[in-house]
């Protein structure tokens, strides 16, 4: 989309992103880093997230904050724990964004195994599921409040398997979540369609396919800026196109 944000778009905001430590969620912790907002970066690998968090000071961004954590075998409480460590440090949670993703297996439903299925849709829907509802109470106690979920187009299609029906879900839950807090008025959620992006998770899918025309993921953080900052305040329940 075309967006320009304003350089202080999200200043003195915390936002927590997962996946950050490369791909979208890296690009999407840079450019917040680089409007203003102090973020907690999450992520399984940590020499990565440790190469984004200094990425963000030498750039003169506000210092982030380092959060490893494996969603796969992530427990109830220790999203607890996570969003009162968030308390603790920051008093407050004003974004919450989901970038983190699992590609599972790409194959025909009677040849795809259980196990990465079960793991798959753990990942890429229950994970977000788990600490969204984690985080939910703290972002409320701010004033503007976002969520904001990551989608695939290929969701429906033959052989994308439980990542497909994992995005779907996904889309689902965000509009789910939505409807439920559009009453109160100052948290809004809404989902996000990068389209074809060139990422690890990309070159997995798609291993024949040049990348060298697919966009960056710098090329696609406007609209993850736009459904953050003050700009989107009207919108809610939505499905944001990317490119």
């Amino acid at each position: 989309m075309e967006y320009i944000a304003a350089p202080e778009l999200l200043n003195q905001q915390v936002i927590l992103i997962t996946g950050a430590g490369n791909g979208i969620g890296a690009a999407v912790a840079k450019a917040y880093a680089h409007h203003g907002a102090s973020v907690v970066l999450l992520d399984k690998n940590v020499p990565a997230l440790t190469q984004v968090y200094d990425d963000i000071v030498a750039s003169g961004g506000a210092t982030p904050a380092i959060y490893p954590l494996d969603l796969k075998g992530a427990s109830v409480d220790d999203y607890s724990t996570l969003a009162s460590s968030i308390d603790d440090n920051f008093g407050r949670l004003d974004g919450l964004v989901h970038c983190a993703a699992s590609l599972g297996q790409l194959a025909p439903v009677e040849h795809q195994d259980p196990k990465t299925w079960l793991e798959t849709l753990h990942i890429n829907l229950t994970a977000p599921y788990l600490l969204t509802r984690a985080c939910l109470a703290l972002i409320k106690k701010g004033e503007h409040g976002s969520i904001i979920f990551t989608t695939d187009e290929h969701k429906d299609k033959a052989y994308w398997s439980g990542y497909g029906l994992s995005k779907a879900g996904i889309e689902t839950f965000s509009k789910q979540l939505a409807n439920e807090l559009e009453s109160e008025g100052h948290v809004r959620v809404n989902c996000i369609d990068p389209g074809s992006v060139k990422t690890t998770l990309r070159t997995h899918a798609f291993p024949a396919i040049d990348p060298t025309n697919l966009a960056s993921p710098d090329d696609v953080v406007s609209s993850y800026l736009y459904l953050m900052g003050s700009d989107s305040l009207s919108s809610n329940g939505e499905l944001l196109l990317a490119q």
